[in-house]
């Protein structure tokens, strides 16, 4: 090319670029869809339209604002003045479970042992001799005392039987179970778990933590189809309810599977973080659990699907079980040499720390199961020790539940960028508080679940429904108890009444502050110009109805990439 020759290209090219960019400015993006005539909620206030273009919203505000953007192919939906929000998070949430449970023996929670006893043996009617009968979910106080084996042999002779209790960390079993899993009086209790025993030795029936994997290894599996129609099953639920991005707090391989096989048939559309299950046998195998997980992560990635997260459990729960860890003993503990005083801290600190510290090297970030403050403690502690040892390297690890944490571990969370993610559907009075009160006793309960405190003190605060643990994963349940700390539409009761948030706040949670935690704020958590289309419509206007009212707000509409996902009949 002669030097005339590319002097002449480059002064064509100088003469078109104006005016590429005067067309650009004055033929506006032509949008594949506007919404119009509804309350759209924004960081600067209210607006009335929104105009979306390939997933992303190109223009909000006024009806002016938005209807240039309209064009031949431009689908127009009134929304006969709705309120739209941003879609929810839910960052601590069990859908494969969910799902699962529609296959399993399930009876309402809070329920008597004699409702139990029936629902069992109408299960097990249905079940071939010798096929396991697997479901739940009781609570102590509401079946009248300590469940045993006998009365679930008396309701399914010929079939071994499984039953979770509300917590998920307490397994109920029958005669026929424990013969399966070798479970004798001279059986010892695991590593991080306990088989009750009664005055004489012998096993109950009744199994806590690690001590349940047991009997779980021997259940037998769902199949890969199973595990795909469960976990759709219950990711349509959840878009019901306005969830568009969700963390899996716990998932195994088959899992994985599941949403691979879902992500690769186009029918995943949330936005999902998935927590791997960790062990801590692993611990001590360095290299090959490092490439494992990491293996697993690059294998099961795909498009709005990161296996990410590392799930550990640092404790149990604050129950009769006594094995969630606490500073200060259980206040029903008769012995105080007992070594359950103080509840069971599943991970020794070093090798927590440890962890924590590698894999935050690797990039994944860590949820550590906490209930008790002792186990709190000792999940800031590794969070602490990797920020010592790697700085900040833009990993946000989550202490999870934090039913009790002490008023100096929430001062300091801020500064080693730690969040605190809070379980909603335990902050207000359910079947299982009569357990925790009576273990831990009622002055501690009045800092039940912090929520309050963890805001003002500047930490990073998100939502975890913790379902299928938990009755419903329906997150306006959990807003309007966050603000009122009383049963959905109000009560006398209120359970830890000096933690309770606004409206605003309680909404925060469930949008900017987790699409932050989940990595993915500068796309999703608040409604802008730029930021992608994931909004729920609305039957009613959260702020402008009694607090007490909020639990019955319904989703008429979710979209997500500015595809409608859902769509209420």
């Amino acid at each position: 090319m002669t030097r005339t020759n590319l002097a002449a290209i480059l002064c064509a090219c100088a003469i078109a670029t104006p005016s590429l960019h005067a067309a650009t400015a004055s033929d506006p993006l032509q949008a594949d869809t506007i919404l119009t005539n509804g309350q759209f909620h924004t960081p600067t206030g209210w607006a009335a339209a929104a105009a979306i273009k390939r997933g992303t919203i190109i223009a909000i505000g006024d009806v002016a604002a938005v209807e240039h953007h309209k064009g031949p192919g431009t689908k127009v939906i009134d929304l006969h003045g709705a309120t739209v929000l941003p879609g929810l998070h839910d960052m601590h949430v069990h859908p494969l479970d969910g799902g699962r449970n529609q296959l399993q023996c399930m009876f309402p929670q809070g329920s008597a042992q004699s409702v139990v006893v029936a629902a069992v043996h109408k299960c097990a009617a249905s079940h071939a001799k010798g096929e396991w009968v697997v479901g739940g979910q009781w609570d102590t106080s509401s079946l009248g005392g300590h469940p045993d084996w006998k009365s679930l042999d008396k309701a399914a002779p010929d079939n071994p039987v499984a039953l979770n209790d509300i917590s998920l960390h307490s397994l109920w079993i029958n005669s026929a179970a424990l013969r399966l899993a070798g479970i004798t009086a001279a059986t010892p209790n695991p590593p991080g778990g306990i088989i009750e025993r009664d005055a004489q030795g012998n096993p109950t029936g009744v199994l806590r933590d690690a001590a349940t994997e047991l009997v779980q290894h021997l259940i037998p599996p769902y199949t890969p189809e199973q595990n795909a129609n469960a976990l759709l099953w219950s990711m349509r639920l959840m878009m019901s309810h306005g969830i568009t991005s969700f963390t899996d707090a716990m998932v195994d391989e088959s899992g994985l599977r599941a949403y691979a096989t879902l992500a690769d048939r186009g029918e995943l559309k949330q936005r999902v973080k998935a927590c791997l299950t960790y062990g801590t046998e692993k611990l001590t195998q360095a290299d090959s659990s490092k490439y494992d997980y990491i293996a697993l992560r690059n294998l099961y990635t795909r498009d709005r699907f990161s296996p990410t997260c590392i799930k550990m459990f640092l404790d149990g729960v604050p129950t009769d079980a006594h094995t969630a860890a606490m500073v200060e003993r259980y206040v029903d503990t008769t012995n105080p040499n007992d070594p359950r005083s103080k509840g069971l801290l599943m991970i020794p600190s070093d090798e927590l720390n440890k962890a924590v510290i590698n894999f935050d090297a690797q990039g994944f970030t860590v949820k550590m199961h906490a209930a008790g403050d002792a186990a709190v403690r000792a999940g800031l502690d590794a969070i602490a020790a990797a920020r010592r040892v790697n700085g900040f390297s833009g990993q946000l690890h989550e202490v999870a539940h934090n039913s009790f944490v002490q008023v100096s571990d929430i001062e300091r969370a801020r500064g080693i960028a730690a969040t605190f993610e809070f379980s909603p559907y335990i902050w207000y009075p359910n079947p299982i508080i009569p357990d925790i009160v009576k273990a831990v006793g009622a002055e501690r309960m009045q800092r039940w679940i912090p929520v309050k405190e963890a805001i003002e003190a500047g930490a990073l605060v998100v939502p975890g429904s913790d379902w299928s643990v938990v009755p419903s994963v329906n997150p306006w349940i959990a807003i309007e108890t966050l603000v009122t700390r009383q049963q959905p539409g109000g009560g006398k009761e209120e359970l830890g009444a000096a933690e309770k948030i606004t409206l605003d706040q309680a909404i925060d949670m469930f949008t900017v502050s987790s699409a932050r935690e989940m990595g993915d704020r500068n796309q999703v958590g608040t409604l802008e110009r730029g930021m992608l289309a994931d909004l729920i419509v609305l039957d009613r206007n959260p702020y402008r109805i009694p607090l007490t009212r909020v639990h019955e707000t319904k989703v008429k509409m979710t979209m997500i990439n500015g595809e409608m996902v859902y769509g209420a009949n």
